[in-house]
């Protein structure tokens, strides 16, 4: 049967200030209506039943997650005590899910993606599944195809084609987030693609592929495992989980696998990760210009992203390739080339003590 785990622990830095440690960009409506969260959730509907999702968050997000799906149990919600990357986390939901049923497929995707249309997506995760079935050690991953050199991204290098499947190749090498020469490189060679951080898999053959590559922190997550359900579970995930070294599932295992594959993705993609994302899904107007407030009044302005709180009046005037951010409590006015150092803004605030502000 094909389960699902969906990733939603991160702390979205870069959309401060909107973005804080109780209200991350996995649970806001930053574009199309939902919240990040709740899309994804809905993207599975009719492929993946409530009772075999299974999503993976921070502790202190499991009561407002829950809130905003439902349709869950709470116990489909799992709140790790503390923040160890993506291997850790993809290796305990694979071990629970097997608890259940051994021989189940896994599809492991983040909390934070906008895709579209989600038949598209669906019908390729389909195919992913097959791919899979015809090969229980195979491991499956989306790649996107390039639209401009990104140097945020990582890629894949595809090879040869999979007989009987024209959208599916074999992943010859996984290439960390390249310099802006080297991604141009991979852009105009045509055989690279994005890195979705989308997989399919065996919950098996993960497991397995961890224990060869990471036996150290299998060892705990077994432990952690071993008491799901029982009295001690908090107490056994806490001591356990806080001994794991941290590691991505790329560094982990994608890099050193061998048998994966990679289906070129026929839908839309975008990871969200600033707020450049929202000019690129919600459109721009004649200026340039992404606005999302209920009042504002832009003179001489182009090329900005306005975001507002309420009814809260937001005037720009003479700004070019800008950000504009209001809350109730914190407004960010920076230069879009700025972007990437709303995490020091972070950093800042921390050093300060100002945590009301995070």
């Amino acid at each position: 049967m094909l389960h699902a785990v969906i990733m939603a622990g991160g702390a979205g830095t870069r959309f401060w200030p909107l973005s804080r440690a109780a209200s991350p960009k996995q649970l806001l409506d930053l574009v199309g209506g939902q919240t990040m969260i709740q899309q994804t959730v809905a993207r599975l509907e009719g492929l993946v039943p409530a009772e075999r999702l299974l999503i993976v968050t921070n502790r202190r997000l499991v009561e407002p997650m829950a809130t905003q799906l439902p349709q869950l149990d709470v116990a489909r919600i799992l709140g790790e005590p503390c923040k160890r990357d993506t291997a850790p986390c993809v290796g305990l939901a694979a071990l629970l899910v097997g608890l259940n049923d051994p021989d189940a497929t896994m599809a492991v995707m983040p909390a934070d993606h906008l895709i579209s249309p989600p038949e598209a997506f669906r019908g390729a995760l389909q195919e992913a599944v097959a791919l899979v079935e015809s090969d229980p050690t195979r491991i499956v991953t989306f790649g996107i195809k390039p639209t401009y050199p990104a140097e945020v991204f990582g890629y894949i290098e595809c090879g040869q084609a999979i007989a009987g499947n024209s959208g599916a190749f074999k992943a010859t090498r996984f290439r960390e987030k390249p310099a802006r020469s080297v991604a141009e490189e991979y852009v105009q060679a045509g055989n690279f693609l994005w890195n979705s951080g989308i997989f399919v898999w065996k919950a098996k053959t993960i497991v397995d592929a961890l224990t060869k590559y990471e036996p150290t922190m299998m060892e705990h997550l077994q432990k952690i495992a071993a008491a799901w359900g029982q009295p001690n579970f908090n107490e056994v995930f806490d001591r356990e989980f806080s001994e794991i070294r941290g590691k991505s599932i790329d560094f982990a295992v994608m890099e050193h696998y061998a048998n994966i594959a990679v289906v070129k993705a026929p839908f839309t993609w975008d990871d969200v990760g600033s707020w450049q994302a929202i000019s690129r899904t919600a459109g721009v107007d004649a200026s340039g210009n992404t606005v999302q407030a209920a009042k504002h009044v832009g003179i001489r302005t182009t090329g900005t992203i306005v975001r507002g709180s309420d009814d809260h009046l937001v005037v720009t005037l003479g700004l070019k390739d800008c950000v504009v951010v209001h809350t109730p409590d914190a407004t960010l006015v920076a230069q879009k080339s700025e972007e990437e150092a709303i995490r020091e803004v972070v950093k800042e605030l921390e050093t300060r003590g100002w945590r009301e502000f995070l």
